[in-house]
């Protein structure tokens, strides 16, 4: 099916500027002002349009910046198969698990640089229902990292009959390994810290992060549970037999809806620009040159969260966070520095940020309607981001980076 397009760059000559005005939102300058090219960023937007006409995902937007300013900005395709709008750099996404780092493992740094939350401690100090047996042994850390031994998922949205169910069965669950000794991606995990971060900041998870991070920083539209008035700008996810009903407005991930919507683990809405505002953030941070009235975190609590954690062979789990896969592939490509993060989200979404070459490259789409069994766009984004980097004129790509 051929779907309407829409492409939408934002390039002006402005000089960048570090962090931008007050609110974080970071200018717009011209590639060439950041050692990019224009002609290579163009057939990254080339390369998305055609893959929208081959139905890979609906529409989608992919943001570019570097040097503390955003280079180039693309929206393809429409929302969705009975919303023939293009959509726009504004268009509101579903991040699925990018909730994992732009809120859960953010809202633990500020409760870490606070001295409230020490994630060595074990979990059942925090959460006393998580107790008995192995379960006295889970730090946080083994939560942050993926080595709880808890199991990847579990339908609660099945199993159990509301919220507080869906909750005691994760603090009963026996593990499936000893804390520590196996990398597995686990959803429940992301879920009970959750549970840590609202024990500890004694107030829910997204009131923290919406007064700590989201609002300081001007990232108005990145919310949980985002209000019907903003629904026709959200674009839909799943036309959901279990729901019976397109999922437009509300998370598509059914454990999360189960929980309320909000949880550490999937929930959260947000748009490109937004997202520009939080990698721009970060990567001050990280640099050690916030200078203006954004939420102050410490350098090294950054740094620490987003790099390499040791852990079980096979793991690139940072604190939180994700780094690129050795060798290259999957959905860092080849070219990003070792020292990158970032993370994808089920609905289509990914976000990585390099360090070394001061770039970040936001993706969002929504591939899973009407149906997540398209699975198109999961090999693309690797592809992607090696399309960036490759248009970085003062800075070629190596190859593959082994670790």
């Amino acid at each position: 099916m051929k779907r309407v397009l829409t492409t939408a760059v934002l390039l002006s000559a402005c000089t960048p500027n570090g962090g931008g005005d007050s609110s974080g939102s970071p200018p717009t300058v011209a590639p060439p002002a950041v050692g990019m090219s224009v002609a290579g960023l163009d057939s990254v937007a080339a390369f998305l349009r055609q893959k929208v006409e081959e139905d890979a995902f609906p529409g989608g937007v992919l943001l570019v910046g570097r040097r503390g300013a955003v280079a180039y900005t693309v929206a393809v395709g429409v929302y969705g198969d009975d919303d023939p709008r293009p959509v726009d750099e504004n268009t509101i996404y579903d991040l699925a698990s990018l909730t994992k780092v732009i809120g859960l493992t953010t809202a633990i740094m500020f409760l870490v640089a606070d001295g409230v939350l020490d994630i060595e401690r074990p979990v059942v100090d925090y959460v006393p229902e998580f107790s008995g047996g192995a379960r006295n042994e889970v730090t946080v850390r083994h939560l942050l990292t993926h080595t709880s031994g808890l199991t990847a998922w579990v339908p609660l949205y099945l199993e159990t009959n509301d919220a507080e169910d869906a909750l005691r069965y994760i603090y009963e669950s026996d593990l499936e390994n000893p804390p520590g000794e196996h990398y597995s991606y686990s959803d429940l995990g992301a879920i009970l810290l959750g549970q840590v971060v609202e024990r500890v900041a004694t107030t829910s998870l997204d009131a923290l992060l919406r007064e700590r991070a989201f609002h300081p920083l001007g990232m108005m539209a990145t919310q949980y549970r985002p209000p019907a008035e903003l629904h026709a700008q959200i674009a839909p996810t799943e036309e959901d037999p279990w729901r019976g009903r397109l999922v437009r407005g509300e998370v598509h991930d059914r454990n999360a809806f189960h929980l309320g919507g909000v949880s550490g683990h999937a929930g959260l809405f947000s748009t490109a620009p937004d997202l520009a505002r939080f990698a721009l953030w970060m990567l001050d941070i990280y640099h050690g040159r916030l200078a203006d009235n954004r939420p102050r975190l410490p350098t090294e609590v950054v740094r620490d969260f987003t790099s390499l954690q040791p852990g079980p062979e096979g793991s690139t789990r940072a604190l939180g966070w994700d780094t690129p896969t050795p060798g290259g592939g999957a959905s860092s490509g080849h070219h990003l520095n070792p020292t990158s993060f970032g993370h994808t989200g089920f609905t289509g979404t990914s976000i990585w940020v390099d360090p070394v070459r001061d770039l970040f490259i936001i993706l969002l789409t929504n591939r899973v309607h009407p149906t997540r069994d398209n699975q198109a766009l999961i090999p693309l984004r690797g592809v992607v981001a090696d399309m960036v980097v490759e248009s970085i004129v003062d800075d070629p790509p190596r190859a593959s980076n082994p670790r």
